[in-house]
């Protein structure tokens, strides 16, 4: 079922209309340069040079010390007839941990375990972002079509209030009719007003999620078949939702931190190796060389025999953090299930409002298309047509946004079930984000010496040059 679903979205997504902008382009340019997920990823890098930390305190260590010296007096014992220098000193120590307590074992695996949770955040941050940005679609799409209808019904009512004009000029209605008829008039502009205004917020939160001005919109494609109940989708969804992936991989990591906090009660172990170089520059030596060279090698073992209740306190405050991450899992589990069932049903009830809504639609357009004939032939009143017109707008505007939140709660359900992302939607437009290759890169390194280059953000900003700040440049990658 999950792959049938993932199939049938992205080959749906690849059938998009190509003469406007499509839902698939909108996703694309969400992935490409979201603030929001370019931050997840830096973040997710964070957690791979915390391997390479891990990993590091179970390696040599190599230092080298230099320095040159003179005496200024000596005097007393201290003045024991050799040379006052100056006297250049250099040596190299070599330390290689043998046995740790455990703690680098356990910090390296519990690095690595939070690698893996980092790793199923970044994709529920994937499908909640393009979970947004199909809402942000579908709003812009519903409030374009709602204010269309509205200027329409504007352009209705103001042939009506001619036409009851008209019929008054002859004496055919009333004073009171024409006034009904402006009042219909004046609300069907206001309603306009107000839909204009949802609109411009509709394409402000697209300029700000997908990161540029909507264009005109394809119709989205087809949601892909989804679970035929809500326990089906459930399951799916404790199975394969990043949330919960997340949570269960940093609940296994406290696990291992508290082995490591364990470890510091134990004895640690270490190997030396030292070389050892001085050198008298000038002066007299009397009789001694002016060169020479000391190595040494040896074992040294650290025994702590009381710390200050350090170690239990440690331990007590690991073991009360995993606990706090199991409760957390619990947490997110039951947001899950909840979420999930509450997708389900928004997308049923959905489906059951578009049914309903296109029967309302062509009921009310019979029932004016009757009530003006009637009111030709006097059997109705201007007040029933109005009636009738607003009643047909009312149900045109439910319709489209039982379309809207029919499209939206699906595919909530399908980020729900962690079947929203990057990867399932199969997207275009270059290779997708790739987290091992970092991890692989940087997760091993030896190297002292290498960094990365930042050069700045990778997400695009969406400040036009007109409302850009004099004075103030941009930052730029």
């Amino acid at each position: 079922m999950p792959r049938l679903v993932l199939a049938g979205l992205a080959a749906s997504l690849i059938a998009s209309t190509a003469s406007a902008d499509t839902l698939r382009e909108a996703l694309n340019a969400t992935y490409r340069s979201n603030p929001t997920l370019m931050a997840q990823r830096e973040s997710l890098r964070s957690s791979d040079a915390q391997v390479a930390i891990a990993r590091a305190a179970a390696r040599p260590t190599v230092a080298a010390t230099v320095g040159i010296t003179r005496d200024l007096t000596r005097s007393g014992r201290f003045d024991n007839g050799t040379s006052k220098g100056p006297f250049v000193l250099g040596g190299v120590d070599l330390s290689y941990p043998i046995f740790q307590g455990g703690t680098v074992r356990n910090n390296i695996a519990a690095a690595t375990t939070r690698v893996a949770a980092g790793r199923a955040t970044l994709r529920a941050v994937e499908g909640d972002l393009f979970t947004e940005a199909v809402a942000a679609y579908m709003d812009v799409i519903r409030d374009r079509s709602i204010v269309e209808l509205n200027q329409n019904q504007v352009r209705v009512l103001t042939t009506n209030l001619e036409a009851t004009r008209d019929r008054f000029q002859i004496g055919d209605l009333t004073r009171t009719d024409v006034a009904q008829s402006e009042a219909r008039q004046s609300l069907a502009r206001s309603n306009l007003a107000t839909a204009r205004s949802r609109l411009t917020s509709s394409e402000e939160n697209y300029r700000r999620i997908i990161g540029q001005d909507p264009g005109p919109l394809a119709p989205p494609p087809p949601l892909p078949p989804l679970p035929a109940s809500a326990d089906e989708a459930v399951r799916i969804a404790l199975a394969n939702n990043p949330d919960l992936i997340a949570i269960t991989r940093q609940a296994e990591a406290a696990g291992y931190d508290v082995r490591t906090a364990r470890g510091s009660r134990l004895p640690t172990v270490s190997g030396t190796l030292s070389g050892d170089y001085a050198n008298t520059l000038a002066g007299e030596t009397f009789g001694q060389d002016r060169a020479g060279t000391a190595t040494s090698i040896g074992v040294q073992s650290r025994i702590p025999l009381y710390q200050g209740g350090l170690p239990a306190a440690r331990i007590r405050q690991a073991q009360a953090l995993e606990g706090e991450v199991l409760e957390r899992r619990i947490g997110t589990e039951r947001a899950i299930v909840a979420t999930t069932r509450s997708a389900f049903a928004a997308y049923q009830a959905a489906t059951n409002a578009i049914a309903s809504n296109l029967e309302a639609v062509r009921a009310n357009e019979l029932a004016l298309e009757g009530a003006r004939a009637e009111n030709s032939v006097g059997t109705r009143t201007i007040l029933d047509v109005l009636d009738a017109e607003q009643e047909l707008l009312n149900s045109q505007v439910a319709l489209v946004t039982a379309r809207r939140d029919q499209y939206v709660a699906g595919f909530q359900l399908l980020n729900a079930m962690g079947q929203a992302e990057a990867d399932d939607l199969g997207l275009e437009g270059g290779p997708l984000y790739d987290p091992l290759g970092n991890y692989r890169r940087v997760s091993g390194s030896w190297s002292d010496w290498s960094e990365d280059r930042r050069t700045g953000p990778a997400a695009t900003s969406t400040v036009k040059p007109q409302e850009q700040p004099a004075g103030v440049t941009p930052p730029q990658r």
